[in-house]
């Protein structure tokens, strides 16, 4: 009798990359559970991870049922990878009858401690789960180790799903095999980008990385990369020894879908709509068959991936594919056009309903669920967009437009919705344009060289009768507002924007609804986009009993926030400010929304600090920078930490401003917000002007310009921006060169309606100035016109202790009397003293500097 057999796993040609802990997993699944099936897709490396686990047991026999074409042929299969045929052959010792090969099994397997590795299950899965449990119940020292795209459905069946390769072990993979055909691998994966993005875009799967890895034979990485969207004709150099379904990766998915029935067919062709994946409830509106049963069927077959949703709402599961798989059930949709359109019909009917459903809630106290719920929609209403751009259905694209609008600003996704915008916008010009009967091809060339400023200025009429005429304002009034604080391009350079900004205005400024709803409830704001000094209060006045007339409680809200920021900016030293704060804390906590919450606190914050009272702003702004943080409003978050980094400065406390203001300049980067970051150099500037560093405080004032070069930054950053200036200059050429840029930025800041905070902080630094240059008549002079123009409010640092040095030693040089009345002089000077004094001054000076001439 020969000996005993004890096992029949084969060396492997080629190494085995990365699976530790699946490894180890597996075999503690083995001494837990006597039947282990691992699941995944073609191609993910369940047959050689099984091998390789089974390598260290004693007794494991692999079982390939991938060749069997018919179920009945199992249990032989298994009998000759046991090799007992040629056993009953050579001996009587086996009693049963080789015409039952499953008794045969059993009576060989039962006195023995074994395990069977059952390899590519999927297509006789009925059979080889028949035989699995039989032998099992039989044969108490047998265990199964099974390899299938789904489960086998047995009890007491472990099931471990076998997971893509992470990034690591993919690039592993891709440079071992890549070594095995180029010399000079070393060289070629040098380009680690494009590695990365071939073993992204393959989803991890080692199959499809091996091919991948075998074109570097005639191509390079980045030329793999940029050839994927056609992979099922690149990948198709697999081994010649292998089956044919295993030799490209088209064949490899051939394979799965063979074994799909029709309705499941179906049903996959129908979730290609979607895109970075989807819901239960996203399915059952897409989809025409039972969709919970269906999308099931197709986990199980591993062509879906099911996982929990992520957000940590615990509402249920999420689905996706692979881009592979993603990529062949688009393919297969093709070839049944009717109902690949009306997949995406119901698709682009599905997203309308959630964002319009999201909208509202987005402004209230369950804001939180909605944003993350849009966040990880928004491939889905991407790919909506512009099938509904790409189908000339302008009422659906902008109805999508209009209900995410908030969201996108809200969120920072500012520069992506005025693209859509504007999209949606070229596309209803290209629409009226198109003759009746045009080709279909026609439209995406028309809408690329639309004009949509143009066309409405060449309406005479303004759209009036026009069905989409609302829906059409609406979205210029949207992309007035996402380009209002960002770096997007917008209207200031065309020599157009008056006109149409008057145009646009006229439509909300009669009031009602749309007036009274975002985005038209902006409205007076557009004034800034023509650097307008005039007073907005009228108009925000006007939008905000608008709003009480037609709006809800946010729209009050915001209406009444605009007016406080704007009064906070204006003259009249905080007249009616605190009223508004009071109602807006109201409204604020009644409508839930952290973002008015966050805005609320931020104009106190900003009152608080204009009153000089730092540690009630400090508080306030805290608060809001948590409430931003909260809701996911980032874009605000450089500006409010900027905020905190100035107060620390003006209270003296220089190292926790610098300390603030690395963090805000590190946001402001982080969430490209250029105008924060300009803030914060400025702020740098003035702090090195402080130290004695004025090279330094040079480079940060010119990296100031040019972060603010294309822009149009309010006119309290300029005032500010011409300080610094001033000051420079009185640095670099002398105090007297400084005068007239202060003179001048304070005739501007008053044309431009700034606060009394600011021009009196620009006549704070004229009179340090005169100081310098020994004038301390004038400079007490200007100080108290700065101390009467704040109306009794301290000065901050370093402006407060400027002044206090100044005047102390004007007070060792003049006289007590002369002393008393050169500052009752001052507190009785208007601007346009304080402006005759500067010219007095700088004229003077220019006088002493003049040479004598004799006669």
């Amino acid at each position: 009798q020969p000996p005993e057999r004890t096992g029949n796993l084969r060396p492997r040609l080629t190494s085995f990359v990365g699976r530790e802990p699946e490894l180890e997993a597996i075999r503690s699944d083995l001494h837990r559970a006597r039947l282990v099936t691992l699941t995944g897709p073609g191609g993910s490396g369940k047959t050689r991870l099984a091998e390789e686990a089974a390598a260290a047991l004693p007794s494991a026999w692999l079982v390939e049922l991938a060749p069997l074409d018919r179920p009945e042929a199992v249990p032989g299969a298994v009998v000759s990878a046991l090799g007992l045929r040629e056993t009953v052959l050579l001996t009587n010792d086996l009693a049963t009858p080789q015409a039952d090969p499953t008794a045969l099994l059993i009576e060989y397997c039962a006195p023995r401690s074994q395990l069977l590795i059952l390899d590519n299950c999927e297509h006789v899965i009925g059979a080889a789960a028949a035989l699995a449990e039989t032998l099992l119940t039989r044969c108490p020292g047998l265990t199964i180790l099974a390899t299938s795209r789904e489960p086998l459905g047995v009890p007491g069946e472990s099931v471990r799903p076998v997971e893509p390769l992470v990034p690591e072990q993919a690039h592993r993979l891709f440079a071992e095999r890549a070594k095995a055909v180029r010399p000079d691998a070393d060289a070629v994966l040098a380009d680690t980008e494009a590695v990365a993005e071939i073993c992204r875009r393959l989803d991890g799967l080692p199959l499809a990385i091996e091919l991948a890895a075998a074109r570097l034979r005639l191509l390079t990485p980045r030329q793999i990369a940029d050839r994927l969207d056609d992979r099922f004709r690149l990948l198709t150099s697999g081994s010649r020894t292998a089956l044919p379904r295993q030799q490209t990766l088209r064949a490899v998915v051939d394979w799965s879908w063979e074994l799909l029935d029709e309705r499941e067919r179906t049903v996959l062709r129908e979730v290609s709509v979607f895109a970075g994946g989807w819901d239960l409830a996203a399915a059952e509106a897409v989809c025409t068959g039972p969709a919970a049963d269906l999308i099931g069927a197709l986990v199980d077959k591993s062509l879906v991936v099911a996982a929990p949703d992520g957000t940590g709402s615990g509402t249920g599961m999420r689905y996706r594919m692979l881009e592979t798989i993603h990529e062949y059930a688009t393919e297969r949709a093709a070839e049944v056009p009717g109902v690949r359109a009306a997949a995406e019909r119901r698709h682009r009917a599905w997203v309308r309903a959630l964002v319009e459903e999201a909208e509202p809630r987005l402004r209230s106290a369950a804001q939180l669920p909605w944003i993350s719920r849009l966040e990880t929609e928004l491939d889905n209403i991407r790919a909506a967009l512009d099938r509904a751009v790409r189908a000339g259905d302008e009422a659906e694209a902008g109805a999508i437009v209009l209900a995410i609008g908030w969201f996108w600003w809200l969120r920072n996704h500012r520069q992506e919705g005025v693209s859509w915008v504007r999209l949606v916008l070229r596309l209803g010009v290209a629409l009226d344009a198109l003759p009746p009967g045009a080709p279909a091809g026609e439209l995406p060339a028309r809408v690329a060289s639309a004009d949509p400023v143009g066309a409405f200025l060449a309406d005479p009429d303004g759209e009036a009768g026009h069905p989409l005429r609302e829906l059409r304002m609406d979205l210029r009034m949207l992309d007035l507002f996402l380009t209002s604080e960002t770096s997007a391009e917008n209207l200031a350079g065309d020599e157009r924007a008056p006109e149409y900004l008057a145009r646009v205005r006229a439509a909300y400024e009669r009031g009602g609804p749309p007036a009274a709803r975002l985005p038209g409830v902006v409205w007076p704001l557009t004034a800034y986009y023509l650097g307008s000094p005039a007073d907005l209060r009228p108009d925000l006045t006007a939008s905000l009993a608008n709003c009480r007339r037609h709006g809800g409680d946010w729209e009050v809200a915001v209406a009444l926030m605009y007016r406080a920021h704007v009064a906070v900016d204006s003259p009249g030293n905080l007249r009616g400010v605190d009223e508004d704060l009071a109602e807006l804390r109201t409204l604020g906590r009644r409508v839930g929304d952290r973002w008015i919450r966050a805005q609320v606190c931020s104009a106190a914050g900003e009152a608080a600090m204009a009153r000089g009272r730092y540690d009630e702003a400090r508080g306030e702004y805290e608060e809001a920078l948590r409430l931003a943080y909260e809701v996911g409003a980032y874009a605000e978050s450089p500006f409010l930490i900027a905020r905190l980094a100035e107060i620390s400065y003006r209270s003296g406390d220089r190292k926790t401003a610098l300390a603030a203001l690395d963090e805000a300049g590190g946001a402001a980067d982080r969430y490209a917000v250029p105008e924060s970051r300009a803030f914060v150099l400025l702020l740098r500037a003035h702090i090195a002007l402080h130290d004695g560093q004025p090279a330094r405080a040079r480079e940060l004032y010119d990296a100031t310009c040019a972060a603010i070069r294309d822009g149009a930054p309010p006119p309290q950053f300029v005032a500010d921006q011409r300080m610094v200036e001033a000051l420079l200059a009185a640095d670099e050429s002398g105090p007297a060169h400084g005068l007239p840029i202060l003179a001048d930025a304070l005739r501007q800041a008053v044309a431009d309606r700034c606060a009394e905070t600011i021009t009196a902080g620009l006549v704070d630094v004229a009179a340090g100035l005169l100081a310098r240059l020994g004038d301390l008549p004038r400079a007490l002079r200007l100080f108290a016109a700065a101390d009467h123009w704040r109306d009794g409010r301290e000065r901050p640092e370093p402006e407060r202790g400027e002044a206090a040095r100044v005047r102390a030693g004007a007070r060792v040089a003049l006289p007590a009397d002369r002393y008393a009345a050169e500052c009752a002089r001052g507190a009785a000077l208007g601007v346009a003293d304080v402006l005759r004094e500067l010219d007095a001054a700088v004229t003077a000076v220019a006088g002493r500097r003049a040479p004598a001439t004799g006669r």
